[in-house]
């Protein structure tokens, strides 16, 4: 008799509303017939005493060796001199590919129809590098000093210094994996969002590389769009979009735009993927005044966890956990206040009873 192997993956539940959404997550994807061998570790400001900082070096190992985590909504603690949660994960696993699918569902409230586009967000380089000069510093200074002796426009000795570096390694990497992606899931077109136009040292050289890389894939269509063109026609039609790879500013912006044309954070999945681990995580905030109260949306957590199934090559679990998440929104009767027309209606029931009817949908199968 073949043995199933239990995918191991490592789990930390959050905290604020984290635990509840991760707990709904788990069962879900438990109720899909996968195996899992789950490590539950943990991270944020409710470990902070004990392990000294909020992402503890033993959930860090972990990961190393699961190589998968689903992670809860953590919050980021303010004015303690420690970084979040998110950061530190990305820096230390190597995360350099921010995957953020923005995809319709019938009955969720939005004010557009037919949106499936995928964001595909470079974590490393460009403004979010960390690179910076406070005004008045002696590095600033320094810095500015150095550059307006190099050249004939001069920069305020008072400015502030953030650099933006964009490398053609880093470009490439976050690039093919956007291909990788499209063919990998029968997509047809990459986008290339810039601003090649003006920054032509940076951008241009994130366009150039996207050039090069799309000759490697005949059977994808390349676009080219400047970011503030790709605004425009998010707003204006966002069906025609499909999968858009973006250095990091942009793309943190543009994958906020694109889960509003979707109904917004509460149905927007991720994931943060390198070449040694991955971990898929809900992209809205750990809303602590929730906690306890069996009240938030657990859908992007959940759908986090079939973005997972994907990454475990379990495809069919995956497009049954969805088809399942998509039947209970548009039947409308068994989900969150927040998916109901009225956010009042009395008949809106709490995470763990949503959870349910998703689990009762995959057992009808």
């Amino acid at each position: 008799m073949l043995v199933e192997m239990a995918h191991r993956v490592t789990l930390i539940p959050g905290d604020g509303t984290g635990p509840e959404l991760t707990e709904a997550a788990r069962r879900v994807l438990e109720a899909t017939g996968v195996a899992f061998d789950w490590d539950v570790q943990h991270a944020g400001v409710d470990v902070m005493e004990e392990a000294g900082a909020p992402l503890p070096e033993a959930t860090l190992a972990s990961i190393r060796d699961t190589q998968v985590a689903l992670k809860g909504p953590i919050t980021t603690p303010i004015g303690t001199g420690f970084r979040s949660v998110n950061v530190g994960l990305r820096h230390e696993l190597g995360l350099f590919a921010c995957l953020r699918p923005c995809k319709s569902y019938p009955g969720v409230r939005s004010r557009y129809e037919g949106v499936d586009l995928v964001v595909v967000r470079e974590n490393t380089e460009d403004l979010y590098a960390g690179i910076e000069y406070a005004s008045g510093s002696p590095e600033a200074k320094t810095v500015i000093a150095t550059l307006n002796g190099m050249q004939p426009k001069q920069i305020r000795p008072s400015s502030g210094i953030s650099v933006k570096p964009i490398s053609p390694e880093g470009s490439e990497r976050i690039i093919r994996f956007a291909f990788d992606y499209a063919r990998e899931h029968g997509r047809g077109r990459v986008s290339c969002i810039t601003k090649a136009n003006i920054m032509k040292f940076t951008d241009g050289l994130f366009l150039s590389v996207f050039r090069e890389v799309a000759a490697d894939y005949p059977e994808i269509e390349p676009w080219e769009n400047l970011v503030d063109a790709l605004c425009m026609g998010l707003v204006q039609r966002p069906e025609e979009f499909d999968v858009l790879v973006l250095p990091n500013l942009y793309g943190d912006i543009i994958s906020d735009l694109t889960a509003g044309l979707v109904g917004g954070l509460g149905v927007a999945p991720g994931a943060n993927i390198g070449p040694d681990a991955a971990v898929f995580e809900a992209t809205h905030g750990s809303a602590p005044k929730y906690k306890g109260m069996n009240k938030v949306n657990p859908t992007a957590m959940i759908l986090s966890g079939k973005l997972m199934l994907d990454h475990l090559g379990e495809r069919d679990a995956a497009a049954r956990l969805e088809a399942a998440v998509a039947t209970v929104i548009a039947e409308g009767k068994d989900v969150t206040y927040d998916l109901k027309p009225n956010r009042d209606d009395p008949s809106a029931v709490g995470t763990a009873e949503y959870a349910d009817a998703i689990i009762a949908k995959l057992a009808s199968g």
